[in-house]
C-alpha cells in the first residue's frame, strides 16, 4: 500500500501540508512550486480513495472544498514519521566515525 499511496513525491508533501493546517485546495496549489493542479487533484483523489483524507463542502457561494486527515491517516502519516527518524538514525550512524576499532 505505502508504494501505491507514495508513487509520487506529491503525496508526502500534501499529507505534510494537510498535517500543518493547509487544508483548501488553493492553499495546497500555492505551497509548492511546481505542484500542477492536475497533479494536485489526483494525488488528493487518491488519498480520499485510500482513506487518508476526507474532504469536506461548505454550502457557500462560492463553494468551499476543504480536506483533512481521517483517523487512519493520521495513523499512516505517524508510520511515515517513524520512518522518517529510522533515516535520521541511519544517516547519524553513518557520519559518526567507530571510535571503538579492536
Amino acid at each position: 500500500m505505502f508504494e501505491s499511496v507514495l508513487g509520487c513525491k506529491w503525496s508526502l508533501h500534501v499529507l505534510g501540508q494537510i498535517r500543518k493546517g493547509v487544508r483548501r485546495p488553493v492553499e495546497l496549489h500555492k505551497s509548492a512550486p511546481g505542484l500542477t493542479e492536475k497533479v494536485l487533484n489526483e494525488r488528493l483523489n487518491k488519498l480520499l480513495r485510500f482513506g487518508l483524507l476526507e474532504r469536506t463542502v461548505f454550502a457557500e457561494a462560492p463553494p468551499r472544498v476543504e480536506y483533512s486527515l481521517t483517523a487512519f491517516g493520521e495513523k499512516f502519516v505517524g508510520v511515515l514519521d517513524q520512518i522518517e527518524a529510522l533515516r535520521k538514525e541511519l544517516e547519524a550512524a553513518e557520519r559518526t566515525p567507530e571510535d571503538h576499532v579492536q
